[in-house]
C-alpha cells in the first residue's frame, strides 16, 4: 500500500533565498591582541592579527580596546620570566568579569606559556576559549570557530612547527618600520633558558624569502627594517653557509628605499668579523649591537652553558668599536645565578664597567620549570639577589647616564615614532629614535605649521641639549639650532593609514594584501614597556 502526500501550495524556495533576505547583515567581530613578552612574540602577534583580519574579524576602536569591550581577546604570552603566569592569570582573572557581562566573547591564549602549560591553562581558567602554541599560529581563527559551535575550550598544541609564520597574512603594527624573521627555534642549551623546549630547534628562511619581504615592506612604506632571530648570527645552519648571516645584511641593507637596517639578537660565542665587517661597510646598517653578556664570570657562562668567556666578549666590543666608532651597544644581565658567588658578581661588575653598554636590561634570575637550572643547587637567597641587582642597576645607570651626556651638543637624525614618547602630551615633544637607536624626545619651533610637522616616519634632524640615563632630549628647535624636517614616502604612507585612505592588512613574505576589510589605525599589541632577551 502506498501513500502519495499532497504537493504543497507553494513550490519551497531554493535554501537560505529567504534568509539572507529577512536576515540583517552581522557586524564583523572585532578582536585585540594583547603581547606579554619578546620582540618575537610582537611579530607573531602582528601575524594573529592579520589571520583574524583575514578571516573577517576587525579591528576594536580605540576606545573599546582599552577598556577590552570586544568580541575576541587574544593574549599572546612569554614564558620567560618568573612572573609570566602570575601576568597572564591576572588578565585571565579581570577579563572573566568582563565575559559575563558580554555573551559571546572569545577569549584565546597562544604563545610561549600556552605551548608550555598547555590545557592546565583552560583547567585553571576554564572560561578560556582556546589555546594554541608557538607551533601553530595559523589555528587560530579556526580553533575560534571551532569553538563557537560547538560551546566548548578548544585546546590544540603543536610539537613542530607547521606553517612559517612569516608566510602567514600580517598586519603591521607600525608602515614606517617593521619586523622581518629571518629564522625561528635555537640550537643553543643554556640552562636558563626555556625558548628552545617551547620554540624548538632553529629553521631557517631562504635568503630569496627574507629579500622579498623586506622589498614588500619597503614597497609599502618602511624605510626601516628589523631583522628578527632567536639567533641571528647562526642564520645560515640549515643550509650550510657560516658566512649567511653577513651577507644577508648586506644584500638587505642594498635593498631600494631601506634607510635604516637592524637586527636581533645575536650570540656572543657565534659573532664572527664577518658581520662586523657587513656593519661598517653597509650604510643602510644602523650603528647599534644588541650583545647578550648574560654574566661576567667565566665560571657561571660555564654553568649556563653560554660557549664563549668574558675576554672573547670584550674582544667583539673593541672590534665593532674599532669600525664603527658611534656604536650604542646594549646588552642582557642575569643576576643570582644558582650557585653565583660574591667573586663571580664582582667579574659582571669589572665587565659591564668595562663594556660601557649604553644600556642593560638586567634580570634577576628565577628558575624556569623544565631548564637544567631549575635543578641546579645552590639557588641564592631572594635578599642576596636583589641587593646584587640594585648594585649592578646603580652602576648601569651611571654608565648610561654618562654615554647619554657623551651625546649632548651632537646632531642627530631621528626617525619620528607613534606612541614612543608617553609625556609627549604634556611636553608637546615628539619622540623617535636616533641612528643608534637611542630615544630621543625633540621639541618642535613656536609657530610651525600643523601642515609642517614632522610625522610619524619622517625624519627630524636636531642637536641633543639635554641627557638622561634613559633618553636624551633635543630642544634645538626652541635656541635657534638645529631643526630640519625630511618628509619621507614613510610619512606619506603613515598618514593615509591615519586617514583611513588604505588598507593595511598584508601577506605574508610576498606582502599581498588580505582579504578581510579593515579599518585603519594601528593595531593595540600592549606592547612590553620592558624588552626580554628573545634568546
Amino acid at each position: 500500500m502506498s501513500t502519495t502526500l499532497p504537493a504543497p501550495a507553494v513550490a519551497p524556495a531554493p535554501a537560505g533565498a529567504d534568509l539572507a533576505a529577512a536576515t540583517p547583515p552581522q557586524p564583523a567581530r572585532t578582536y585585540l591582541v594583547k603581547t606579554l613578552g619578546c620582540q618575537m612574540n610582537v611579530h607573531d602577534s602582528e601575524h594573529m592579527a592579520g589571520m583574524l583580519e583575514e578571516a573577517g574579524y576587525v579591528p576594536a576602536p580605540a576606545a573599546d580596546a582599552a577598556a577590552e569591550n570586544v568580541d575576541v581577546i587574544v593574549i599572546n604570552t612569554c614564558a620567560v620570566r618568573e612572573n609570566a603566569a602570575d601576568k597572564l592569570y591576572g588578565n585571565l582573572g579581570r577579563l572573566a568579569g568582563q565575559k559575563r557581562a558580554r555573551p559571546g566573547m572569545q577569549i584565546a591564549v597562544g604563545g610561549c606559556l600556552a605551548q608550555k602549560d598547555r590545557a592546565g591553562i583552560v583547567e585553571r581558567a576554564p572560561w578560556v576559549d582556546v589555546v594554541f602554541g608557538t607551533h601553530n599560529l595559523d589555528v587560530l581563527p579556526t580553533l575560534l570557530e571551532r569553538a563557537r559551535h560547538n560551546a566548548r575550550a578548544e585546546v590544540e598544541i603543536a610539537e613542530s612547527l607547521q606553517v612559517f609564520p612569516s608566510t602567514l597574512p600580517t598586519r603591521r603594527e607600525s608602515v614606517y618600520a617593521g619586523w622581518v624573521s629571518i629564522s625561528v627555534g635555537c640550537n643553543n642549551t643554556c640552562t636558563f633558558c626555556i625558548v628552545p623546549h617551547l620554540r624548538g630547534k632553529e629553521r631557517d628562511r631562504r635568503p630569496g624569502e627574507v629579500l622579498a619581504e623586506v622589498e614588500a615592506l619597503v614597497g609599502q612604506g618602511a624605510i626601516e627594517v628589523t631583522l628578527l632571530g632567536q639567533n641571528v648570527n647562526s642564520y645560515g645552519v640549515e643550509f650550510g653557509d657560516r658566512q649567511a648571516f653577513a651577507k644577508l645584511l648586506r644584500a638587505a641593507g642594498a635593498v631600494p628605499g631601506l634607510e635604516r637596517l637592524r637586527f636581533t639578537s645575536p650570540h656572543p660565542a657565534a659573532f664572527t668579523d664577518d658581520v662586523i665587517h657587513a656593519m661598517a661597510e653597509t650604510p643602510t646598517v644602523m650603528p647599534q649591537l644588541h650583545m647578550p653578556l648574560q654574566s661576567g664570570s667565566d665560571r657561571v657562562l660555564r654553568a649556563m652553558r653560554r660557549s664563549y668567556r668574558s675576554e672573547r666578549f670584550l674582544g667583539i666590543l673593541d672590534r665593532v668599536r674599532a669600525l664603527i666608532p658611534d656604536a650604542a651597544i646594549t646588552t642582557d644581565i642575569i643576576v643570582g645565578f644558582p650557585g653565583e658567588t660574591e667573586e663571580d658578581f664582582a667579574e659582571t661588575l669589572r665587565v659591564v664597567a668595562a663594556s660601557r653598554f649604553s644600556s642593560a636590561f638586567t634580570f634577576q634570575y628565577s628558575p624556569r620549570p623544565g631548564t637544567p637550572a631549575a635543578d641546579l643547587p645552590d639557588q641564592l637567597p631572594k635578599a642576596v639577589v636583589q641587593e646584587r641587582y640594585e648594585r649592578l642597576v646603580a652602576l648601569q645607570e651611571r654608565i648610561s647616564w654618562e654615554e647619554n651626556q657623551a651625546q649632548v651638543g651632537r646632531t642627530v637624525d631621528v626617525l619620528v615614532a607613534e606612541g614612543e614618547g608617553r609625556k609627549d602630551g604634556a611636553t608637546a615633544r615628539l619622540s623617535g629614535r636616533a641612528a643608534d637607536n637611542r630615544l630621543v624626545h625633540l621639541s618642535l619651533p613656536a609657530g610651525l605649521a600643523p601642515a609642517d610637522a614632522p610625522r610619524p616616519g619622517d625624519l627630524v634632524t636636531v642637536d641633543v641639549t639635554h641627557a638622561a640615563p634613559h633618553h636624551l632630549v633635543a630642544d634645538s628647535a626652541l635656541t635657534r639650532g638645529s631643526f630640519a624636517v625630511r618628509r619621507t614616502r614613510a610619512g606619506d604612507a603613515w598618514e593615509r593609514r591615519a586617514s583611513g585612505a588604505e588598507e593595511h592588512a598584508h601577506g605574508g613574505a610576498g606582502g599581498g594584501c588580505g582579504t578581510g576589510a579593515a579599518p585603519a589605525g594601528p593595531v593595540v599589541l600592549g606592547l612590553p614597556s620592558v624588552g626580554l632577551p628573545v634568546r
